[in-house]
């Protein structure tokens, strides 16, 4: 994998990164991270904004541009906008709910085999990241809290980067419903689910709060 597409990854999965943590993160010199960073720069696929620090001159972080999305799966968006449109006029509303339900009942039961032999909340997070990741979804798992990842045994955050069926849960919401209530389905078990961050709704990623039930 190129630089350039090493940096476009990291900035999707972590968000908001300086030069210097990118450096690190890529075993290179700070030099040589913001001669990448400038050509993503000018090819509209990266923007900086300059952060007060607590001392000194501000800091500048770098995070992907809208353009950037085009780097990264997107499922054929037109066709599957006009298949779905054309699922409401010919079957109506309910006919598309079907569709939807049984997309959502295939992906149970494909994440509920591979779950099978999972016994902990953490192995069961790990293994769906990994099927997610599969379907385009670029998943990962955090323990804790987001901000400051202080550890907490109960909570589990299921954090997915991208949305390679954006175009179709913009064209109808009900995808989105439906993710939702595999997940809770899933892991009703052992634990509730909740959706915090939507990309839909403008931001860089899903974010879903895993919290275990109480052990009695």
């Amino acid at each position: 994998m190129k630089t350039s597409e090493k940096i476009i990854s990291l900035l999707k999965v972590e968000g908001a990164l300086t030069a210097k943590v990118l450096a690190s993160e890529l075993q290179l010199t700070t030099m040589g991270v913001r001669q990448h960073l400038q050509a993503l720069e000018e090819s509209g696929d990266i923007s900086f904004e300059d952060k007060k620090a607590l001392r000194g001159r501000p800091t500048r972080y770098w995070a992907l541009t809208t353009k950037s999305n085009s780097r990264f799966s997107d499922r054929h968006e037109e066709l599957t906008v006009q298949l779905i449109d054309s699922v409401k006029s010919v079957f109506g509303d309910s006919g598309l709910e079907q569709l939807i339900s049984h997309r959502e009942q295939a992906s149970l039961d494909l994440y509920q085999t591979a779950l099978a032999d999972k016994e902990s909340l953490e192995d069961k997070l790990n293994t769906l990241a990994e099927l997610r990741t599969e379907e385009g979804y670029m998943a990962n798992v955090i323990k804790g809290s987001l901000d400051d990842k202080k550890c907490d045994d109960t909570v589990f955050w299921l954090l997915e980067n991208h949305c390679p069926i954006c175009a179709a849960a913009s064209s109808c919401l009900n995808f989105c419903r439906s993710e939702l209530n595999l997940f809770q389905t899933i892991l009703a078990d052992v634990a509730t689910v909740a959706r915090e961050e939507h990309i839909i709704e403008g931001a860089r990623r899903c974010a879903y709060k895993v919290k275990a039930f109480d052990k009695i």
